[in-house]
């Protein structure tokens, strides 16, 4: 059984699946994802798009939907138990259908690892009674769990070997619509319904920011899997000034002179493109009330934090307005220094992340268990 709980964890969840066939075509992998799981060949009991949420509120006010679903689950380990369940992200959810596991003697392999190094530490007691195996993204998690004596695999990141633009820049240009010198800033909102809701007020303000002084830029927004075009125009203040794509993100970060980017795996993918970025995020007041006391690391930004320093200048909750948004972004296409030293220091992500393989690794760590 395979279990993610959002859009990255279902890509993440997606390719592992896809290098377990590789490795054991006689697998027989089901759970609970989305359309990229599907896609890879698994059997989908629950779709996951619906519990895409983030932030303490958020999650309360879905609490009972959620807490259903997670009954389902655990009925099913206990009905037809799995050899082994993989858990992929999405912790809070995923520790407790561990717990479950384990009380059935059912291995567990934990892909992609809560954030318990940047907030709420105690939770690796958790971890370390339920999970069998860690499968890891950054050499310095796994540092952290052998330091507290959890079972632990530094596969790298998967991200390394699926981030690639499919078109040329011309191309690109082509297919929407832009002349060749114009400048374009990617709009990366997120792959939640409640990041859209959240975010799209301040990208459209600072996308009115922006076009006042550079009326030349042309904003490109690709519509991220799982979420429906309706929903992204339903958001728009301007339509006539945002490009809308289907996919196709890493061909616009490929042609993007700067990116505004919600908080997460996007600030990795135009990490690996070479984006320079304005990293963005807000959620519920209560939420970020709470969260601020717990969070022991400096920054939100994944790319801050594998490189330890700022690499993406951040706007998080009363920061993230439109003048401060605007005045980076602005930066970013004016100042060809300021532009080029945030390209250099996007290299130095890519290169702390590895040299690939990391959906591989991980399968055969999940394997393992099972001999």
């Amino acid at each position: 059984m395979i279990v993610a709980g959002e859009a990255s964890g279902d890509l993440h969840a997606a390719n592992l699946v896809r290098e377990l066939y590789r490795l054991n075509p006689a697998v027989h992998v089901y759970g609970m994802g989305g359309g990229q799981l599907r896609a890879a060949g698994a059997k989908i009991l629950i779709d996951s798009t619906k519990l895409a949420v983030v932030g303490l509120w958020e999650v309360l006010a879905h609490y009972r939907e959620i807490k259903q679903v997670l009954g389902q689950l655990q009925s099913s380990l206990r009905d037809d138990p799995p050899d082994l369940l993989i858990l992929v992200d999405y912790a809070e959810f995923n520790l407790k259908l561990a717990k479950t596991a384990r009380e059935l003697g059912i291995k567990v392999f934990f892909y992609i690892s809560p954030q318990v190094w940047a907030w709420r530490e105690k939770r690796v007691r958790k971890i370390k009674e339920r999970v069998d195996l860690m499968g890891v993204l950054f050499p310095f998690e796994a540092d952290f769990y052998r330091k507290h004596d959890v079972p632990v695999e530094y596969v790298g990141h998967p991200l390394i070997d699926h981030v690639e633009a499919g078109l040329s820049p011309q191309a690109t240009r082509e297919m929407l619509g832009l002349d060749a010198d114009e400048p374009v800033v990617a709009l990366l909102p997120g792959s939640r319904k409640s990041e859209i809701s959240r975010l799209m007020p301040l990208m459209n303000a600072a996308v009115a920011h922006i076009g006042k002084e550079d009326p030349r830029c042309r904003f490109v927004l690709p519509i991220a899997p799982g979420l429906e075009r309706e929903l992204i125009v339903s958001h728009l203040e301007d339509p006539e000034r945002v490009v809308l794509v289907e996919g196709h993100a890493y061909d616009v970060m490929q042609i993007a002179r700067a990116a505004i980017v919600a908080s997460g795996t996007a600030t990795l993918e135009c990490a690996l493109m070479g984006t320079p970025m304005a990293i963005v995020y807000r959620v519920a007041p209560l939420s970020y009330f709470l969260f601020k006391r717990l969070i022991r690391i400096p920054f939100v930004g994944l790319v801050n934090v594998i490189g330890g320093r700022e690499m993406a200048a951040e706007f998080i909750q009363d920061r993230a307005t439109a003048g401060n948004v605007g005045s980076e972004v602005l930066r970013l296409l004016r100042d060809e220094s300021y532009h080029a030293e945030r390209r250099a220091l996007l290299q130095e992500v890519r290169e702390r992340l590895g040299s690939g393989g990391g959906a591989r690794n991980a399968a055969a760590a999940a394997l393992s268990l099972l001999t």
